[in-house]
């Protein structure tokens, strides 16, 4: 259903149509209701509405439950919600003329949907619901039961993770079950229960009805899907429909993979404020030479190079492995990857060569001691380290600067600012966000972490017409006191990553070697437009050693064992100089290098 990506099949549909393949068992039907409902809107408009507009909702809607809203009226009544989202939006600067037009369709799309699903004659229909798919999903649902009352309505996915799922099933009775969890073995197991090869009740996380009604809760699996069982995604019926669908005349396909689950770095120091993987942290992946493989045979049968990794997290090994193994391949790939902030530039050319072209590091701040408090267990040099190398390699980087946290201190802030002028030849964040409570995030878990008061989130209220306390399980989000910074505090570092992201096409700042001597040739917006020229062999020596982020005492001590010594009170002098013509990034007692090794083709930032 809406919101899915309309450039993108769904993962979780593809990977359960190939569990079902893989156990013998006829793959189920699918309804691409993303697709459809764009596709609704482009025909119902005359061209209109388009699938831009569509995606304009899919990829900002989230946090305001935007998309939910559209069929909110839908499964609540025409008028549910309406005035309510108008004050909300207005309050919180949000232009709805679009959203407004697309919820006056959703109820004609519904019917056309609910037709067109029952007229397959499923006995069994079931939504993959991720996100915003809640809502318009159960609308459906409610429509199919109101016309088939004896079909058989399940749900699955990440929004029926742990509570949530168990919720749903208690509050939408036209919901028969819900499958909780990584469903690759559960789904063909209930499948064949319910064909009476087996027990309801030995479906792992099943939520069903007993015969009053009433929700029964099966337990959870024992273990996580291991990397074995983890099958390759079949996306032939989605690309069948897209390739016929007047959608590909707007977007680009992709395909999307999974090479692991979980979070090797979550799984010992869990970020504070993240959300996801939910119940399921512990980290697996493929083996290398299944997931070369799977992107190899993907790449051959859907003639596709964009590749989308949902990955949380880069296995490590696969820089050793598996995208070798890709760079020996003959596609010219574009891959995106989530990765840890701590890659050398080796690694990162590792990436660029197996067809990466864009990374997103998780880098959220480069203050320390946000980053302390986020639990990230990286230094703000290490993350403009990233971003320096990932320049050099003309890598794309996603990133936003997130504030908001308990303890967060202004003064913290102060010396950053200042030196933000410095960073202007490396990719900007996307933007600057307050940090929302995430269900799941060691900040939910633990209110003496500093969220002590939370409510389901406010939007949440005008797409359910559920009480407070019900909707508690039901939803991800969640409303509480701010900490940190006061959004007058954020505003001087709003205006800074603006200027930044103003002044970046235009910047570079590039080292270079040149008859012997280090160039560090300045052309950033802000920075007189001068080379630096680095002659003697101690300086060279020293701004080597600086590209890796040191101390001032860790240099000092580097240049004594190299037989270069340097009085300490001028090396501190050096430094200084070196930060005041914006060379180096300081903070923490740590400089960083800043010059890139090459000027890189500007990444388009959207």
């Amino acid at each position: 259903m809406p919101w899915q990506s309309l450039s993108r099949p769904s993962l979780g549909v593809g990977v359960l149509s190939a569990a079902c393949r893989r156990d013998g068992l006829p793959p189920p039907a699918e309804y691409h209701g993303g697709l459809r409902f764009a596709e609704f809107l482009l025909d119902q408009t005359g061209g209109t509405l388009t699938p831009f507009d569509y995606t304009a909702v899919a990829e900002t809607g989230f946090p305001h439950a935007l998309g939910d809203w559209v069929f909110a009226g839908v499964l609540n009544g025409n008028d549910f919600g309406a005035d309510g989202m108008a004050d909300y939006a207005a309050r919180n600067g949000i232009a709805t003329r679009t959203l407004s037009a697309m919820r006056e369709l959703a109820g004609a799309f519904v019917d056309l949907a609910a037709d067109e699903v029952l007229a397959a004659g499923p006995e069994l229909v079931g939504f993959s619901t991720t996100f915003m798919q809640n809502v318009p999903s159960l609308a459906v649902a409610k429509r199919l039961k109101q016309r088939e009352p004896d079909l058989v309505v399940l749900f699955g996915g990440g929004n029926c993770d742990g509570p949530m799922g168990a919720a749903l099933h208690r509050q939408f009775g036209f919901v028969d079950m819900v499958l909780r969890g990584e469903a690759d073995e559960t789904f063909p197991r209930l499948l064949r229960a319910l064909a009476g090869a087996g027990d309801l009740a030995g479906v792992p996380g099943l939520c069903r009805r007993d015969r009053d009604g009433a929700s029964v809760v099966n337990p959870v699996p024992a273990r996580l899907v291991p990397p074995a069982g983890m099958n390759s995604p079949d996306f032939a019926g989605w690309f069948g429909e897209f390739d016929a669908s007047p959608v590909s005349g707007y977007v680009e396909p992709e395909l999307v993979v999974e090479s692991a689950r979980g979070c090797w770095w979550g799984e010992h120091h869990h970020c504070t404020f993240c959300g996801l993987n939910g119940t399921s942290m512990a980290f697996r992946a493929k083996p290398p030479d299944t997931f070369a493989a799977e992107v190899h045979d993907l790449v051959r049968e859907h003639r596709v190079l964009d590749v989308m990794v949902v990955d949380n997290i880069l296995d490590p090994s696969y820089l050793r492995t598996a995208l070798p193994d890709l760079a020996g391949r003959e596609w010219d790939l574009r891959m995106h990857y989530e990765v840890k902030a701590n890659l050398t530039s080796a690694q990162i050319e590792v990436l660029r060569d197996a067809g990466v072209h864009s990374v997103q590091p998780g880098i959220e701040s480069l203050v320390d001691d946000v980053l302390a408090r986020m639990n990230k267990g990286v230094r703000a040099v290490r993350n403009v380290r990233t971003l320096r190398d990932c320049e050099s390699a003309g890598l794309t980087v996603a990133w936003n600067w997130l504030y908001g946290f308990p303890g967060e201190r202004q003064a913290d802030y102060r010396a950053v600012l200042e030196r933000l002028p410095a960073l202007v030849h490396l990719q900007p964040p996307d933007g600057v966000t307050r940090i929302q409570l995430e269900r799941f995030s060691p900040y939910f878990e633990d209110p003496s972490l500093g969220f002590p008061d939370r409510a389901p989130a406010e939007a949440y209220g005008h797409v359910y017409a559920l009480p407070p306390e019900t909707l508690r399980d039901l939803v991800y989000l969640f409303d509480t006191t701010p900490r940190g910074l006061t959004e007058q505090q954020a505003d001087p570092l709003r205006a800074a990553v603006d200027a930044w992201t103003d002044r970046h096409a235009a910047s570079t700042l590039v080292r270079k070697h040149i008859d012997g001597v280090t160039v560090l040739r300045d052309n950033r917006i802000g920075w007189p437009q001068e080379d630096h020229v680095l002659a003697d062999a101690r300086e060279q020596f020293a701004w080597t050693e600086l590209e890796y982020g040191r101390s001032a005492q860790g240099l000092a001590r580097r240049l004594a064992d190299a037989g270069m010594g340097w009085d300490f009170d001028d090396l501190r002098c050096w430094l200084g100089e070196l930060r005041e013509r914006g060379l180096v990034f300081a903070e923490g007692g740590y400089f960083i290098a800043l010059a890139t090794t090459s000027a890189a083709p500007r990444p388009v930032h959207r």
